[in-house]
């Protein structure tokens, strides 16, 4: 048996062990805790999972495997990638309000932030006017990654049974049912459907 904490890479040493024929335990780090006896080091560390690991009502990890974690990263860098560009439209809001500039929140507010600088009217310095276009281009080259990190999520629901039964929620999409597959554990490691919604 080998077992481990729940941290980073904890599912690619359980799949490394798995591959040498080891049982693999990977125990959540808030149940590792109470075990920890002294201060804590390595050692500490170490005894403490082996004394929670051995436990007979522990509850465990799911390894997942690396189509799951590759998930994962579609997802948070779909996630990331759109907190980035919701950065700059409001830095540019932000910029552009300072010169009587005002627009709304958010990405459907960006054409009117457009096309004030396009207007030779508008009283903007030309600095203004250079650092706003280098703000759009950043804005246009990030929404066509999240455009295309979008459409990849949305031609593996078409593929993949789980991602399509989960679509078939109410107020579930492609997106969110990328995150549930690559975040919630395989079903199969729950007594119930309610545990899993616990």
């Amino acid at each position: 048996m080998v077992a481990m904490e729940a941290c980073a890479t904890s599912h690619h040493w359980g799949r490394i062990a798995r591959a040498h024929g080891h049982e693999v335990r990977i125990v959540p780090a808030a149940y590792v805790k109470p075990f920890v006896k002294r201060q804590k080091n390595d050692r500490a560390d170490a005894e403490a999972i082996a004394e929670a690991a051995m436990r007979p009502t522990m509850r465990f990890v799911a390894v997942k495997s690396a189509e799951t974690q590759a998930r994962a990263v579609a997802f948070r860098t779909h996630q990331c990638l759109v907190r980035q560009r919701t950065q700059l439209i409001n830095a540019l809001r932000g910029h552009l309000t300072e010169f009587g500039l005002v627009a709304p929140k958010g990405p459907a507010s960006l054409k009117l932030l457009e096309n004030a600088l396009d207007d030779e009217t508008t009283d903007l310095p030309d600095p203004v006017r250079k650092m706003g276009t280098v703000y759009l281009e950043q804005i246009a080259n990030l929404t066509e990654v999240i455009e295309r990190l979008a459409a990849e999520l949305e031609a593996a629901t078409k593929t993949d049974e789980k991602l399509r039964r989960l679509c078939t929620i109410p107020g579930i999409g492609p997106v969110t049912a990328g995150a549930v597959a690559a975040f919630a554990p395989d079903l199969d490691t729950f007594d119930t459907g309610r545990n899993f919604a616990a």
